[in-house]
This record gives structure tokens, sequence and C-alpha cells, in this order.
């Protein structure tokens, strides 16, 4: 049976490529076996993200980030020294992502006509998975990059359309992830902007207050690209009833996100074995599951993996070894009651409605 077909909403490809040296146009195995001796990085020969499994699991549409914080002096988080500094990441980024559309691995979609084009391309029965490329949507995750507001019409001009205002901690547009505090000046300056050229914002890692002013002065599309439920796990990374259905309010689509951390409360990064607490792919569902009650149907969840950002297989589910799994949640959803339009809705429906919604 053909394998229905998954938009992952949120994926640090370039981020991957580049900080952590993977060739992400080689098979995952061979990523695995070059890192088989490194010690710099948790996650060394645990990754479970490349594009030949994205492939395998009809992932053919994907999020992809630019990400490339600004840290300020006293500052205990990994980053760049000056904005000028990560911008030219971002460009290094760009340039890794343009690099893999001249091998055919990916093609940018900017616009309506080219996301139709190409899901009929996808559709396309008569071209095997294997040798089309995985379509990419730009988002910037964090917005310090951009060195001024200018600089996010040069960014519109080589296809960002997705931007988060924040990250981690301290942020020059607005604080983000274990911070509170409002939206900065230039972060304000910069929402009028992404307005006039109909950027989606992703609310990810906003703090509280920073969500709660974003909503109630952008006007253009909103969505929250990897979040979880924070009724389950309580803490300020995830979102409450209140944020939840105000994202419905808004049409919005929340990808749920498989970072153990953020699927089961006793999870502690770098500590804890997915194995030992029984954390497996169905314990996203029980978020969704909570999303859904809330909305009254399942028109506002789907999937943002966030897999490989900055963890691998010590830090996702047990019964993950690839990427390609997430087909497994097709059997997990029909078990848990998900009708065939639900399962569509999650894998890949709900985002494409949004898309076409705010791209018309």
């Amino acid at each position: 049976m053909k394998k229905r077909l998954i938009v992952d909403a949120h994926l640090d490809l370039a981020m991957n490529a580049l900080e952590w040296n993977r060739d992400l146009s080689q098979p995952l195995s061979e990523i695995r076996a070059r890192e088989m001796h490194m010690k710099d990085k948790p996650d060394r020969g645990k990754g479970t993200v490349c594009l030949p499994e994205l492939r395998a699991g009809r992932i053919g549409l994907v999020v992809a980030t630019q990400l490339a914080r600004y840290t300020p002096p006293g500052s205990a988080l990994a980053g760049w020294n000056s904005p000028q500094q990560a911008w030219a990441m971002t460009q290094a980024q760009l340039s890794w992502y343009r690099e893999m559309e001249a091998l055919g691995d990916m093609v940018q979609i900017t616009d309506l006509p080219e996301l139709e084009a190409h899901l009929a391309l996808w559709d396309d029965e008569s071209t095997p998975d294997a040798g089309k490329p995985v379509g990419y949507i730009l988002s910037l995750e964090g917005a310090d990059s951009l060195v001024d507001v200018s600089y996010l019409h040069r960014a519109y001009d080589y296809g960002l359309r997705a931007v988060g205002l924040s990250h981690f901690g301290p942020g020059r547009y607005a604080p983000g992830t274990r911070l509170e505090g409002s939206i900065t000046p230039l972060g304000r300056e910069l929402l009028r902007e992404m307005g006039a050229l109909n950027l989606i914002l992703d609310v990810t890692h906003l703090t509280d207050e920073g969500f709660e002013q974003a909503l109630d002065s952008y006007q253009g599309p909103v969505w929250a690209s990897h979040h979880n439920v924070r009724a389950l796990v309580p803490n300020q990374r995830q979102l409450t009833d209140e944020q939840i259905k105000r994202l419905i309010g808004r049409g919005a689509v929340i990808g749920g996100m498989l970072d153990c951390w953020a699927m089961d409360i006793r999870f502690i990064d770098t500590i804890s074995d997915p194995w030992q607490l029984n954390i497996r792919l169905e314990n996203l569902v029980d978020h969704w599951d909570h999303i859904c009650q809330l909305a009254g149907n399942s028109q506002h969840v789907a999937i943002g993996s966030d897999l490989d950002g900055i963890f691998g297989t010590e830090q996702s589910p047990w019964d993950l070894n690839s990427i390609a799994d997430l087909q497994k949640y097709e059997a997990i959803l029909t078990r848990r009651g998900y009708t065939d339009q639900d399962i569509d809705n999650i894998f890949h429906a709900n985002w494409l409605r949004f898309l076409r919604r705010a791209w018309r």
C-alpha cells in the first residue's frame, strides 16, 4: 500500500550539515559510521535524519531552518559574538541548501504554484520516491541574525517564508525559552515588517508574555512549528490550554515534537534513557489528543518533529531509529481511534491547508 505523504514542519537540516559536519545526502548508516569515534557531542553516531531517510519515509516536504544565535556578554549559551557573525552563519546555511538543490536532492518552495507543482510530483507514481527532491520551506529559528530589520527584506528575497522571533535564552528581538519578558522594541518593528511581507510567524520559543504580545499585534499567518502541551509536560517551553485555544482561534497548526523531554516530564536530557522510561512514539499522541479535545477536531495538530535538533536516538522515542519511522504513526493513530481523514490531517493536510490559505 502506498505510504501517506508527510509534512514535517521543523528540521534543522543546515545546522546539522555544517555545525555537525554531516553529509545529509548520504545514507544514515554511513553518517553514523563516520561519527563512530567522535565524542564532541552527545548525539554522535546517533543521528536520525538524512535526505535518503526522508524519502524512504515519504516525507516529501519539510520546513527547514536557518539558525544562528547571538550571545550577549555574560550569557552561558553558545552562540555568535556579533549579529554580523550570526548573519554570516545563516548565509552559509543558505549556501548548503542551494548545494542540495544543485544535486537535485532538495527544492525550495516559496509560493503556492511551487507548492502545488511539488505536491503533484510527489503524487506521481511513475517516478520512484527515491528519485524525488525533498521540498523545503525556509524558516528562521530565532531572529538574532537579522542585523537590523532591513535584513528581513534580503532574507525574503532569497526565499525566507517563516520567522520565529526567539530561541533559547536572551534574544535581540524577543527573549526565549527559560526566560520571561516582553518582545523588544526591535521585535515589534520586525513584526510590522513581517506583516507587510505576509510572512508566517512561528510562536515557538516565545515567553508567555511574548506569546500574548505577538498574537495581539500580529495579523498575518501564525503557526507553532514544534510545540507540545504544558498540561502534560508542565514547563514554560510547552503550550498552555489558553495558548492552544488562542492558536485554534487563529486557524493555526501546532506541530508535535519528538524530543523526549517535551513528551514526558520524567525525562532529563543527557541523563535519562528513553527505553528505561518506555518513551515511545505513541507518547506524542497523548499531546495530540489533548489539543484535539480542545479543538473538537483534528485540524490543528501535525508533525514538527525537531529530530536531530541537537539530539539523536539517545533523546528520541525508543521505537524510532530514523525519521522514516514517522510512518509508524499510521498504525498507532488507527489503534487510538483516529480516522483516515484524521491521519491525513496530521500527516500533511493540516499544514497544506494552512499554507494554501496563507499564500493564496
